[in-house]
């Protein structure tokens, strides 16, 4: 266990950092798997700004790699157009 002060609140703060992240990776995921499932062009087209909003979030907060979140909102950008 940690001996130091700061180290204690270093452990505390890990935590609560790390469900946070967890809180909007899941999110994340789940909108894109809806759009996935999404056979509506319209629907689709209305959700995909949101999407990529949140993938870019969390890309910024280096959640995942920038150039992964680039790689979904493309494919599903490609999706969209598609239906």
């Amino acid at each position: 266990m940690a001996n130091h002060k700061s180290a204690l609140k270093r452990i505390r703060r890990a935590e609560k950092v790390r469900l946070h992240n967890r809180y909007y990776a899941r999110t994340t995921r789940n909108l894109v798997r809806q759009l996935r499932a999404t056979t509506d062009k319209s629907e689709a087209a209305e959700l995909l700004p949101k999407v990529s909003g949140m993938l870019d979030k969390i890309a910024k907060r280096n959640i995942v790699h920038k150039k992964k979140a680039s790689n979904l909102k493309s494919k599903l950008t490609k999706y969209v157009n598609s239906l």
